[in-house]
């Protein structure tokens, strides 16, 4: 894809021709100007020796080769920018984590750096919500959820919503709506909102209520202040004559942590990725895509897409919190639970595993952004920084119980959901015509949904980013 002022993004780009490699190496950084043919490289070649110098640089702290990776860094800061084109903003936010990566390994100078920075709740809440308005993946997964629910409460006089992300009230107020609209009258309804944050609950139940009060139909909403790996199932107050409903919207994966916690891995010492077949890589491909799948699978890397790719060691072994609460969720019988998670497997053992994976998922929500705001815009910006920028570096800079994002494929989910004694409910046809529609009102024709086993994967053109899924207890 070529933007209208010749810059590039990461779906497609230009041959590399006559590409100058330079080997990475102390020597290359004497005196002088020691990058100055960077800045003759078009833009499609920038964002191919981007992509080399990122891999390249992974490679060294995985190896604990510091010298080469802050060298590999150095290049990466010349070409990369938060405020460029697709790669180079997605570089930015790379690099970063893999400096990050770095600076743990030493405890005291890491803790040293960050003992002053404020993360501010209103700021993450807002950019959650950008979230929500800009793209349309969690619009599409409320539709098809809530349709869902409604299916599942057919008849239904007590009804009963349990929300494990309880972040955005759009979805339950447009719920409302639709049960004021059921022939037989609405239920009572109560919600049970689930978030580490008490002033976000309270916003939400205040919102609910009025809208409650106003189509006048029978509601509470019970509030949990609790992180999703802390909770305790008995507040949610399940009773006996409600039907359940369960909703999640990407949580579960947190719990995967937990299991990996005494693992005190130092945060270098990785999968070796062989330098020579990097730089062969480099000047035989054609797009930064066939630049990734050769590379990776030359050095057993399996590209995402890869069936394979979603079977990591860790990720395919059983989880032992995940396990107990998805049996802790089956025991509270539940009509229907639905499952929005991110599409990728994140959670391989390796950090070149992680790092190829995420490369691919956040190269597409870049690229979504590109088409969505503008490149200066500060909305956009927020976005990547404190959202994507700090997902990338969970998955590229920690290791043991601090790394949370820790997504996987759908078909895992299938694996975990079905031991833990749930089946899987194939979504409506009215259900994904809702979901299709709401889509063509972006007019854009990168978004896609496809039917993957009765679930739904939202797609950007054909990268899976966001799965959903409906599920009931098995008797």
């Amino acid at each position: 894809m070529l933007q209208d002022d010749g810059s590039s993004s990461v779906t497609s780009s230009s041959p590399l021709q006559n590409f100058p490699m330079m080997s990475i190496s102390p020597s290359f950084v004497g005196g002088g100007s020691p990058y100055q043919w960077l800045k003759d490289l078009k833009s499609e070649d920038r964002g191919l020796y981007l992509i080399h110098l990122l891999l390249t640089c992974a490679n060294h702290v995985a190896n604990g080769n510091l010298e080469n990776a802050n060298i590999a860094l150095d290049q990466i800061s010349y070409l990369a920018s938060p405020n460029g084109d697709t790669m180079q903003r997605i570089a930015s936010y790379f690099a970063e984590s893999l400096a990050d990566r770095i600076l743990r390994s030493w405890n005291g100078i890491y803790k040293a750096l960050n003992s002053t920075k404020l993360r501010v709740v209103s700021e993450d809440i807002l950019v959650k919500k950008m979230f929500f308005e800009y793209f349309p993946f969690l619009k599409v997964a409320s539709v098809i959820a809530n349709q869902a629910i409604i299916e599942a409460m057919e008849g239904e006089k007590m009804v009963h919503i349990v929300d494990l992300n309880a972040s955005e009230p759009l979805q339950w107020r447009a719920l409302l709506q639709d049960l004021s609209a059921r022939p037989e009258g609405p239920p009572h309804l109560r919600i049970t909102g689930v978030h580490q944050q008490k002033q976000v609950l309270e916003q939400i139940a205040h919102v609910l209520t009025e809208e409650a009060e106003k189509l006048d139909i029978p509601f509470q909403f019970h509030q949990v202040v609790s992180k999703l790996e802390n909770l305790d199932i008995e507040k949610l107050r399940v009773k006996t004559g409600e039907a359940l409903a369960i909703s999640s919207v990407m949580q579960l994966h947190t719990l995967l942590a937990h299991d990996d916690e005494p693992q005190k891995k130092s945060p270098l010492g990785f999968k070796h990725l062989n330098g020579v077949h990097l730089q062969r890589a480099i000047l035989n491909q054609n797009t930064l895509g066939d630049l990734l799948e050769n590379e990776m699978m030359t050095n057993n890397v399996f590209s995402p897409g890869n069936e394979s790719a979603s079977s990591s060691p860790l990720s395919s072994s059983a989880s032992t919190k995940m396990d107990g609460f998805l049996h802790a969720l089956w025991g509270l019988s539940p009509k229907v639970m639905v499952v929005t998670e991110q599409d990728s497997n994140h959670n391989g053992t390796t950090l070149m595993e992680r790092l190829s994976e995420s490369l691919y998922f956040y190269a597409a929500l870049f690229d979504c952004l590109e088409f969505t705001l503008q490149r200066t815009s500060l909305e956009r910006l927020k976005v990547e920084k404190m959202m994507f920028g700090e997902e990338i570096k969970n998955i590229v800079a920690c290791e043991g119980g601090e790394r949370k994002e820790r997504h996987e494929k759908l078909d895992k989910w299938f694996q975990r959901l079905d031991g833990a004694g749930f089946t899987n409910v194939p979504l409506s046809y009215y259900a994904m015509l809702q979901a299709r529609r709401l889509l063509q009102s972006y007019s854009c024709e990168g978004y896609k949904i496809k039917d993957e086993n009765g679930s739904v994967v939202i797609c950007w053109h054909d990268r899976a980013l966001f799965s959903v899924s409906a599920w009931r207890c098995r008797r």
